[in-house]
């Protein structure tokens, strides 16, 4: 069983990465939790746990800046839960209704990628020239049937000079 990925947090606010004996910033540890590495933060000093604090200041600061994922209304209604009788219920619910949401995201991009059996850059490609093919064709008939009207005008003029 593979060991847990071990960040120091010191008094200064700086993070220390065990496993590569450096210090690392909240965007360094955010990247972690994109790539589904498993760690833990831990005070320096005390040994305490501190890895649910270091992730909702992580979260904090993505929601100051840029399109924002939680609306004021979601926040009140979060905030209501806590000293509530169903506050203990909660977490688990959130964390099953993401997993059902991301495993949904994720079956319906398998079933779109084979669906279609191609990327959106190549699907747009294909778009593109089939575009370009008929726009070609509407043009060519167009051409042709202005060719064939000239030729039956100048076929009357000829017939009325006989």
């Amino acid at each position: 069983m593979a060991q847990v990925r071990v960040i120091k947090k010191y008094p200064n606010r700086r993070l220390y990465d065990t496993e590569i004996s450096s210090y690392i910033t909240l965007e360094e540890v955010r990247q972690l939790v994109v790539d589904g590495e498993e760690f833990e933060v831990r005070d320096a000093k005390t040994g305490e746990e501190l890895t649910r604090s270091v992730l909702l200041q992580i979260i904090a600061e993505h929601e100051e800046r840029g399109q924002p994922m939680f609306t004021t209304q979601l926040l009140s209604q979060v905030i209501r839960f806590y000293g509530d009788s169903l506050q203990g219920f909660m977490g688990g619910y959130l964390e099953r209704s993401l997993q059902v949401f991301l495993d949904q995201q994720q079956q319906f991009r398998s079933q779109l990628n084979t669906m279609m059996g191609q990327t959106p850059w190549s699907m747009l490609n294909d778009l593109t020239e089939r575009n370009m093919d008929m726009w070609k064709s509407l043009q060519q008939g167009f051409l042709n049937a202005a060719s064939s009207s000239m030729k039956a005008g100048s076929g009357n003029k000829d017939k009325e000079k006989s």
